[in-house]
């Protein structure tokens, strides 16, 4: 059992959220889910809350009601193995959404991701600090994150020409 889960408050679209995402990820399924009775609060048969799992992580959702919404104050950091997985997960999660700088994005639900590849961190972690510093500047340009403009950046390129 996981120890800390993450907990989602939704509007009333926690099912339609979940379904998107369980659908995007490999390694997901939906746990558990509770629905509202014939004294609501909401209508019957609507979805109250759930447990869902995205690669294995649990997470919890809530149809909450309009009280709270979403922040980029808290984000969903997603490290990739490689390009592919980085542009198929920016595509997908930001279908209906919004892109924002440096691997972020913003899903059709108001969440926050960060799409991150695994080379970004280990390039930004050089021990020379001259390429580390170009990284981070190519990194700083881009809304999805190109390992290939990164990888050119390392080398001395500038890093933002036209894939």
């Amino acid at each position: 059992m996981q120890k800390i889960n993450t907990f989602l408050w939704f509007n009333d679209n926690a099912e339609e959220a979940i379904q998107f995402y369980t659908s995007i990820f490999k390694n997901s399924k939906i746990v558990n889910v509770q629905r509202y009775g014939e004294k609501g609060p909401g209508p019957k048969g609507a979805l109250a809350s759930a447990t869902f799992q995205l690669e294995g992580q649990t997470f919890m959702a809530l149809n909450g009601g309009p009280h709270f919404s979403f922040t980029p104050a808290i984000s969903l950091f997603v490290n990739c193995i490689d390009q592919q997985e980085v542009d198929q997960l920016w595509e997908r999660l930001s279908e209906g959404g919004s892109t924002e700088r440096c691997g972020w994005l913003k899903d059709k639900f108001g969440l926050s991701w960060q799409i991150i590849p695994t080379a970004l961190g280990e390039l930004l972690q050089a021990e020379d600090a001259e390429r580390a510093g170009r990284v981070r500047k190519a990194m700083l340009q881009m809304g999805k994150i190109d390992i290939e403009r990164l990888k050119q950046a390392y080398e001395g390129n500038d890093g933002m020409q036209e894939a």
